[in-house]
């Protein structure tokens, strides 16, 4: 079982995506992210598979959540820096998670 400890290693941060590319050398439909967490984080790449649920135009400038002290994946020729949290749908593709109002970028998850 996890502990308290064990949930405040995890760095989950606001970030704004500010830009959208697609990644058709991904295994599954995907898109490269570019997200920036505010000043002190600064901007970081994501892989994340939504193009089920998302044109990738809608996508800039939303507020996501990431967890960004997990190690970079290399993920084809794309290196994946920060986690994009998301949950399934009911078909099982991702919904982004994302705070319900404006918030600071770089803004911690507690």
């Amino acid at each position: 079982m996890a502990n308290l400890g064990d949930f405040q290693k995890m760095d989950i941060r606001v970030g704004m995506i500010i830009g959208v590319e697609n990644f058709p050398e991904a295994k599954k439909p995907s898109y490269k992210l570019t997200i920036d967490f505010g000043q002190g984080i600064g901007t970081k790449t994501s892989s994340a598979q939504l193009a089920a649920n998302y044109e990738s135009e809608s996508l800039v400038g939303r507020l996501v959540l990431c967890v960004i002290n997990f190690p970079a994946r290399q993920i084809g020729p794309f290196l994946s820096e920060v986690l994009t949290l998301g949950v399934p749908d009911t078909g099982g593709s991702c919904v982004l998670i994302a705070p319900e109002r404006n918030v600071p970028l770089g803004g911690r998850l507690y």
